[in-house]
């Protein structure tokens, strides 16, 4: 399925976050560019690296107006739980959703019903919660939150100047395209 342009689902689950619980609905991640990244387990061995590097540059997602969510199948007290004993994970200020009913994941279609873990995905969904990029990747096969960040930054870009759009490994600042007939077959 392609899930660009499409909504957020009915939900209301937990978030730890900054030691407290609290409960979050599609409306807390309305106004503000979301990043929702799914990860398999806490208490596991590439995840915490992930935490760890989204946290290292939540500043700079915060600059653009954006939250992290990263969102497993554990509990809200399985992520305070690691939060307060993993080095890495300790860093993260972001809210960490708790999908145990897998309403999230099933919805996003990265649950491993049989695992009863999510895929690594990453889904960027501007202020009015639509999808505008997501990426899929097996459990074993870790993100960059700098890439994640680009992306945003590129999708920030494409939503505010529609008439132009981003080259590959483009950054913020560089030069974008604005589609024609003047361009086809010069580049």
């Amino acid at each position: 399925m392609n899930y660009i342009g499409s909504a957020l689902p009915d939900f209301q689950v937990n978030a730890y976050q900054n030691g407290e619980v609290k409960a979050l609905t599609p409306t807390d991640l309305l106004g503000h560019w979301s990043v929702l990244f799914f990860y398999p387990a806490d208490f596991s061995f590439v995840c915490p690296t992930e935490l760890g590097d989204l946290a290292t540059h939540y500043s700079e997602f915060q600059k653009l107006g954006a939250e992290i969510y990263s969102v497993s199948e554990d509990t809200e007290f399985v992520h305070q739980a690691w939060h307060e004993q993993s080095t890495e994970v300790g860093q993260v200020a972001y809210p960490m959703i708790a999908d145990p009913a897998g309403v999230l994941a099933r919805h996003y279609d990265v649950l491993d019903e049989d695992a009863g873990q999510a895929y690594r995905g990453v889904f960027i969904l501007d202020p009015a919660g639509k999808v505008r990029s997501y990426t899929i990747n097996d459990m074993g096969i870790g993100r960059n939150a700098a890439e994640v960040l680009r992306t945003l930054t590129a999708a920030q870009f494409v939503a505010e100047h529609g008439d132009r759009v981003c080259p590959a490994n483009w950054h913020a600042g560089e030069k974008t395209l604005k589609p024609g007939t003047d361009l086809v077959g010069k580049i």
